[in-house]
């Protein structure tokens, strides 16, 4: 099987038109990872010394250009001191793509360019040649690898869209071995469910892009007769200093005979992607000079094809001294289809472009994954990052791949700090003190969007609190609305007094909290009939850091309980309607393995378990033709060593065995037959 690379959904700006666009606000292209590293809060780190000096970070991707000034050394004087070529063994990994130079770069550039952990040291594994794909096992390969090299940290930029169990269970391993694991969510924004292996892992650190600390770090908003609609600034676009108001026009592909037909004066114009003729190249600076020219407030592109993009306006087939005179900004197909469909005579629009660095970049994908956790953990800058690229040069690109290593780099920085942290109380100073990031209205994303908020290393750096775990899946029903959580607190050269909590979240859910020598124990109450998933945040100050707990509420009509005896789970259904068949799925949170059992109001449902696991409960229940779920969490630790050897032999190898018996029964028995006719 092939995996994509999360690879650039590159803003790759050629040389000449990135200088002249972006000329009046940097001098020189090369200082633009300065912006991203700064703005997540470096400054007090690197002022104390910490800089990643002894961390061992290993970068599973296209391999890193050893030779590159910033990246420089092969073996253990130089800054990559180890790794392994899997495509061509017996070579050193060398980069001939770019790809993994490029996420080397962000994570311990130490040059012209200054990553975040400048000293810390690379672990190179070469799993791709080309950046277009990889296979599973060599991505299995290089984690078991890093895992005998000792490795401090893992940085896995790449993946696919969907689940493979066997690199989820090489990501359990290192984790088990204290290693550190990131990775990237992927490239397949702005759906949800759009996170694969290993982004979706349980135990890893999934990261996902916001915009970056430059004035092109801008989004927008568009509403159409006061409905909001999801659009996107192409590059180039400038802010506004105030929104733009006007009437919507349709104008086809956005030609000039096209326009000559209709009334585009100071009107915002939407015109559908590409041309009505086949091979014509209708550029999107000729659509908007055509829109400025005919008098049009600012340009909409929808897409003609499914799926948002991102258009430039400033690109090398430009004609010589164009520049943008209006805003254009992108939409997806459907909506911009609608948009026809309905616009009236006096359809008014308004269109906004301003400035938020801390934006989730449309790109970036999205959860959930699961019921039971959280995906992506944390969100970092992953847009317009410029850092080392092959041949000694520097590449201005943007896609989660880059979001990851700044999360690799803030990991390498609180390990030097406190290297007698275990990697999940390092995830939880990440997590804990994230900042939150909003959308173009001022609304909060929420988790299955950015996780616990945009990564900040100096809250992080300055914590001195450690929650576990760093948030929660809680979940009610009509017949259990009530629900408790406790936290393991441990403090860093410091004490607990002076604890403040509260919580944010739905007013009709009540909320109380005691903290008992080191932990917090919550109780949340549910007193609404508002089914469904609800999100609310556990706020914690201590010490003059503020620490987030994200909670995700599932609050569902039926309830599935779940009890244990011997090595059998049992389950009973309740549902306050009459229900007729339920379909149990059992997943062992170890190793993400699912099996499933059914079962009627008539029949009592149990499973085998073999393991000492936390087991997630996902229970699927019919009632008059429609179908609700309900869950379940369990922590099993009872089942004996000699029990669980007893079964590590699974029942497909159970099979194996039986079947390579018979067969040499059956060959047996054919020699002794030969003889006997002999």
């Amino acid at each position: 099987m092939k995996i994509a690379i999360i690879f650039s959904i590159s803003v790759m700006i050629f040389g000449i038109f990135v200088i002249s666009l972006f000329a009046q606000y940097e001098s020189q292209i090369h200082t633009y990872l300065q912006r991203s590293v700064p703005y997540i809060g470096t400054d007090i780190p690197r002022i104390e010394g910490v800089n990643g000096n002894g961390i061992r970070v290993a970068i599973i991707d296209t391999g890193v250009d050893f030779n590159h000034p910033d990246l420089f050394g092969w073996g253990n004087d130089g800054k990559v001191v180890g790794g392994y070529n899997f495509i061509h063994e017996g070579q050193p990994p060398m980069d001939t793509n770019g790809h993994g130079t490029q996420v080397a770069g962000v994570i311990a550039a130490d040059g012209e360019i200054v990553g975040i952990a400048p000293k810390a040291k690379i672990l190179a594994y070469k799993v791709s040649e080309d950046g277009e794909g990889v296979s599973s096992e060599l991505i299995i390969r290089a984690i078991e690898k890093a895992i005998g090299d000792k490795a401090d940290i893992i940085n896995i930029s790449l993946g696919v869209n969907k689940t493979n169990s066997k690199i989820d269970y090489a990501v359990n391993r290192a984790l088990e071995e204290e290693i550190f694991v990131v990775t990237a969510s992927g490239n397949d924004g702005p759906e949800m469910k759009t996170i694969g292996s290993p982004g979706r892992n349980f135990g890893s650190v999934t990261v996902g892009a916001t915009y970056n600390n430059l004035t092109s770090s801008i989004v927008a908003t568009l509403d159409i007769d006061e409905k909001p609609y999801t659009v996107i600034p192409m590059v180039g676009s400038s802010k506004l200093e105030e929104p733009i108001s006007g009437n919507i026009v349709f104008g086809g592909y956005g030609k000039m005979d096209e326009l000559k037909k209709i009334d585009a004066e100071d009107a915002i114009l939407i015109v559908e992607r590409g041309s009505d003729i086949e091979g014509e190249l209708l550029y999107f600076s000729v659509k908007e000079k055509n829109a400025a020219n005919a008098g049009a407030k600012a340009l909409i592109v929808y897409n003609n094809m499914q799926g948002m993009f991102l258009g430039e306006l400033v690109h090398e087939f430009m004609e010589i001294g164009y520049a943008p005179q209006i805003p254009v900004v992108s939409m997806d197909r459907e909506e911009g289809l609608e948009i026809k469909e309905s616009i009236k005579e006096d359809s008014q629009g308004n269109l906004h472009l301003f400035y938020n660095p801390d934006f989730v970049t449309h790109f970036s994908s999205r959860g959930p994954v699961s019921p039971f956790y959280i995906k992506p953990d944390i969100v970092a800058p992953g847009a317009y990052i410029n850092t080392t690229q092959n041949n000694a040069g520097y590449n201005f690109t943007s896609g989660t791949s880059f979001a990851a290593p700044h999360v690799s780099g803030a990991a390498a920085l609180l390990l030097q700090k406190n290297p007698e942290l275990h990697n999940h109380e390092i995830k939880s100073l990440l997590l804990t003190t994230a900042e939150p990031v909003s959308d173009a209205y001022g609304q909060e994303f929420s988790v299955h969007e950015s996780g616990t908020g945009r990564l900040d290393i100096e809250n992080a750096y300055n914590a001195r609190l450690i929650i576990s775990p760093p948030n929660w899946v809680a979940n009610f029903s009509s017949e259990h609305r009530i629900a408790e959580k406790q936290f393991e607190l441990k403090t860093i050269n410091t004490t607990l007094d002076s604890l403040d909590v509260k919580f944010e979240g739905s007013e009709s859910i009540k909320f109380s909290h005691v903290v008992e020598k080191d932990a917090l124990k919550i109780a949340i109450n549910v007193s609404d009939e508002e089914f469904g998933t609800h999100e609310g945040k556990i706020i914690v100050n201590h010490k003059d850091t503020r620490y987030i707990v994200p909670i995700l509420m599932h609050y569902t009509p039926g309830s599935i309980l779940v009890g244990q005896q011997d090595q059998e789970l049992l389950f009973e259904i309740n549902h306050p309607e009459e229900w007729s068949f339920a379909k149990i799925s059992i997943i062992n949170s170890n190793d993400g393995k699912e099996k499933t059992v059914t079962t009627t109001p008539n029949k009592k449902a149990s499973f085998e378990i073999h393991e000492n696991s936390e087991y997630w409960i996902d229970a699927k229940i019919r009632t008059d033709g429609n179908t609700s779920s309900a869950y379940n969490v369990i922590e099993i630790n009872s089942i004996p060593e000699n029990h669980v050897k007893e079964n590590i032999i699974s029942v497909p190898d159970k099979q194996i065995i039986l079947i390579t018996v018979i067969l040499i029964g059956i060959a047996i028995f054919g020699l002794i037959k030969k003889r006997q006719t002999n």
